[in-house]
């Protein structure tokens, strides 16, 4: 795949680069901009190579959400960053015909659009028509079928970002790893992780299943889960799971009454949860498991929290990463709460790659490539 390195002609040229804009906000501003940091190097590069960069991207699921919060992170990063509050249309073209060399434009968030998610021709061709090429570089997004993944590359010469690049040739590191591999996976539906499940478990030695996704397991084993959360998985999906070797399940958690705090949560072997309780965290017997694993290993992979973050029990998440961090293993994370955790115990320089991505992470070990890869490649077919 060619990568904005291999652009022949940039000086004064238009470049749409869909960048991986979607970082969470907390009273109008940027809470995090992991994100938004690692798009930089695309922009800034095409920028001093004297290319009019129009940014686009989207920002959370309700249509009415803007970006300016992110133009505004990008700006106090980059300095010459302008922003206009629409994605497509008379507005959005004459914006970025008023680009000198060198310059960045913001677009609005294209999800104001409903033509995005539908990957509307129509509205692929509108934003096509801003930029002369197109760079992709928002992995946590190529696995959607969306019209800025999928249908701007059909018209534009398209070309990976940094970014993009670098998530592919990392993620399939995990993908052939070197061994003893260890994986844990976390999170709370069944039915998003079985397929990664199945292909993990056919790579690594250790596949650890933790946080919710745990309790399907487990209500499968017979345990009384009390008022735990479970996805409701087909019984006969996860006892073929049981039946993997490689498979490995937490021996305890702490366990609370619906609604509890983490003070008041108390430490229970998994086979002595009361009726009125829910599991909400990896034990530390359980956490002592997963660190003897992670030492053992040469290649560890990492997706999902492994407790109810959100709800303060953070603990076996935040001991998973402060394991692998001293393992000294190839590590390749990824995921929202995964991230946080990680940049909360300020540990990120021990970890070999952190992925942009959650679920794009999980379809791309899966499957190897996603739609907005391969929309990359159609792209490149034939073209010099």
């Amino acid at each position: 795949m060619r990568t904005v390195k291999d652009i022949q002609l940039l000086h004064n040229v238009p470049v749409l680069v869909r960048a991986p804009l979607n970082e969470p906000i907390e009273n109008g501003e940027v809470a995090n901009d992991f994100r938004l940091r690692r798009a930089i190097p695309t922009i800034e590069f095409l920028a001093r190579a004297g290319a009019k960069v129009i940014v686009c991207g989207h920002i959370g699921r309700d249509p009415n959400e803007t970006l300016a919060p992110v133009y505004r992170a990008l700006s106090k990063k980059l300095g010459h960053v302008s922003f206009c509050e629409e994605s497509v249309g008379q507005r959005a073209r004459a914006a970025a015909r008023a680009l000198y060399p060198g310059d960045i434009l913001m677009l609005e968030n294209l999800r104001r659009h409903s033509g995005e998610v539908e990957n509307s021709p129509e509205f692929a061709k509108e934003l096509a028509q801003i930029a002369d090429v197109f760079v992709q570089d928002a992995f946590d997004t190529v696995h959607r079928l969306h019209a800025s993944i999928v249908g701007v590359p059909a018209i534009l010469p398209s070309y990976a970002g940094f970014l993009l690049d670098e998530e592919i040739r990392q993620l399939s590191i995990a993908r052939t790893p070197e061994h003893p591999a260890f994986a844990i996976i976390g999170g709370a539906k069944f039915s998003t992780k079985e397929p990664v499940l199945k292909k993990l478990l056919s790579l690594y030695e250790n596949v650890f299943v933790g946080g919710a996704l745990a309790n399907d397991f487990l209500g499968a084993k017979g345990y009384t889960l009390g008022t735990s959360l479970v996805s409701g998985a087909d019984n006969v999906a996860i006892n073929a799971f049981l039946k993997n070797k490689h498979l490995v399940l937490p021996i305890d958690a702490y366990v609370a009454h619906s609604g509890a705090e983490r003070p008041s949560a108390r430490v229970a072997k998994v086979d002595d949860v009361h009726q009125d309780e829910s599991i909400l965290d990896a034990g530390p017997d359980t956490q002592k498991q997963f660190s003897r694993l992670a030492l053992n290993a040469k290649t560890i992979l990492w997706n999902g929290p492994l407790g109810h973050y959100e709800s303060g029990f953070t603990e076996g998440t935040k001991a998973i990463a402060s394991a692998i961090a001293q393992s000294g293993a190839r590590s390749i994370v990824g995921g929202g709460d995964t991230i946080t955790a990680i940049e909360e115990l300020d540990i990120a320089e021990h970890f070999s790659f952190i992925s942009t991505g959650g679920g794009a992470m999980l379809d791309f070990l899966t499957h190897g490539t996603l739609p907005g890869i391969e929309a990359i490649l159609q792209s490149q077919e034939g073209s010099v």
